[in-house]
């Protein structure tokens, strides 16, 4: 974008408002190709500002796309936000697929250091997880995981941790309803995941979510009999005789508590010289597997860090890989802009389907999806959740719409997907993962704290004061695109980070020990 020291900018030449870029003085002029506008109140940095007379009930502008309405006359030079405009999305819908673009170039030549498994999947971490199935064994899984202390695993380099994946849930449930089909895509996802090398599976016994009917419906088997890649040995155990089963426990079955916490941590200590020996192999990018997620969002998100991670997608989809888009609740409102460039009318209507399906869920709770702009993301300036979606869209990049995903749900589309799940970070990216995410790029403009085992999260800030305000949690600084580089090399620059953090570099996220607490399932339906 390359503004240098502009104090505001206009993202679309059909915009009745701008942005300001810093916080601009009730009297300022505001210059528009010789027109000058007088600003008539304070206007804080990511706020925007009306620079034409906007009239009761007519469209605020803003990306070129209506944001809402005016709930009162605008003036030019007035602050535009919730006091004076208000959410109302109306958008034709008809155009399915009519502005499906061409195929990017391909690029051949990108490449990082993964965790080549036995099914074709590739990791980026070296992960042992103990998995709990039930809200009753969560206790049992973290004291298990919780003996394999930094010192503990001095020994065992080659492992990344071990994690406890525990939850909430797993009763009170109707069996195989829509909330027990959901934990079970995620606990299935988790124990699938490229980034776990073996699992440990723990159960109470008489849970609805029962370790046999997880075993059946997730089709799992011992990761361990799945193939290691050594440098010299591709394929095969190196020294070391793999588990015949799926490792299970229940605690009712094992002596309770103690004697549970026992046999898991023998367990563990049976896989580790296993998991040890796995190296990293180089592969092609076409085996990234991209989550978008923007969280403490602010008005620079859709013109800074977003945009540059749509171009890190496009990048991660012309090397053959897959870059998901979620957060549903967060596209309603820029919907408009996949459907259109969806590769299938079919594609496009399962998107639409889903959006009209998160409006009867809302309503049913007596809500609106347009609730869900943050007290944090009004602050930093952003009003309507149309507003909010727009620049959240971004981290789509510009490529065809491929496949749209139930949450959890397993991805093998190349190209862009989205997979369904609510804004809300913690589940949102568990989604993600559980779908077989391999990297995480987070952005931010308030300053979300987060990371998400056993994938990691680069945070990306969308401007330089919060980049330098939180230096221990932000990994790249998108402020960069408000100063002297274009949104091309700030997303080229993410790619590039994106490969280093997929090829072993730790993020700020790992270093400070993020992510046991992030796993968060999404809860859909009644607790019984």
């Amino acid at each position: 974008m390359g503004t240098g020291t502009k104090a505001w900018i206009r993202l679309h030449p059909n915009d009745n408002c701008i942005v300001a870029l810093q916080t601009l003085v009730q009297g300022q002029a505001v210059d528009l190709q010789g027109n000058s506008v007088s600003l008539r109140a304070n206007i804080l940095a990511g706020h925007k500002v009306a620079i034409a007379l906007i009239e009761l009930n007519q469209p605020v502008m803003k990306y070129g796309w209506p944001i809402g309405v005016a709930t009162q006359r605008i003036e030019p030079g007035d602050h535009v936000h919730d006091h004076n405009l208000r959410c109302e999305h109306k958008v034709d819908f008809t155009r399915l697929a009519t502005e499906t673009p061409e195929p990017p170039v391909k690029i051949l030549d990108r490449t990082f250091d993964g965790y080549v498994r036995a099914d074709g999947s590739v990791g980026t971490r070296n992960y042992i997880a103990v998995i709990s199935t039930v809200n009753c064994s969560a206790s049992v899984s973290r004291y298990i995981a919780n003996h394999f202390t930094e010192e503990v695993l001095r020994e065992f380099p080659g492992v990344d941790g071990v994690v406890a994946f525990k939850h909430d849930s797993g009763c009170g449930m109707a069996y195989e309803g829509i909330k027990h089909q959901t934990l079970s895509r995620v606990l299935g996802g988790i124990a699938r995941h490229p980034n776990i090398a073996a699992y440990v599976l723990i159960g109470l016994g008489c849970e609805q979510n029962t370790l046999g009917h997880l075993l059946k419906t997730q089709k799992l088997i011992p990761l361990t009999l799945a193939g290691v890649h050594t440098n010299s040995n591709r394929g095969r155990m190196k020294g070391v005789e793999a588990a015949r089963e799926v490792p299970v426990l229940s605690i009712q079955d094992s002596g309770g508590t103690r004697a549970t916490v026992k046999r898991g941590i023998e367990m563990v200590q049976e896989l580790l010289p296993v998991v040890h020996p796995m190296q990293r192999t180089q592969v092609s990018a076409e085996h990234l597997i991209l989550a978008t997620k923007c969280g403490g969002s602010d008005g620079y998100s859709g013109i800074t860090a977003n945009p540059a991670l749509g171009v890190a997608a496009d990048r991660t989809v012309a090397c053959g890989g897959t870059a998901i888009l979620s957060e549903t609740t967060e596209l309603y409102g820029a919907e408009q802009l996949f459907t259109r460039r969806a590769q299938s009318a079919e594609v496009a209507t399962k998107l639409l389907e889903r959006i009209e399906w998160w409006k009867s869920y809302a309503a049913g709770y007596g809500e609106e999806i347009d609730n869900n702009p943050s007290i944090g993301n009004k602050a930093g300036g952003l009003t309507t959740i149309v507003e909010k979606s727009l620049g959240a869209a971004s981290k789509g990049g510009a490529t065809a719409l491929q496949a749209v995903y139930r949450y959890a749900e397993p991805i093998h589309t190349k190209g862009l997907v989205i997979m369904d799940a609510p804004g809300f970070d913690p589940a949102c990216v568990t989604g993600m993962v559980a779908s077989g995410a391999n990297v995480i790029v987070f952005t931010t403009g308030r300053g979300s704290c987060f990371g998400c085992k056993p994938v990691p999260s680069i945070k990306v800030a969308t401007n330089t004061a919060l980049f330098h305000r939180m230096p221990d949690d932000m990994d790249l600084d998108m402020g960069t695109v408000l100063a002297d580089e274009s949104i091309e090399q700030a997303g080229d620059r993410l790619f590039d980070a994106i490969l280093a953090t997929a090829s072993g570099q730790k993020t700020k996220s790992e270093l400070l020990g993020y992510g046991d607490d992030e796993f968060v399932p999404w809860s859909i339906g009644p607790t019984l």
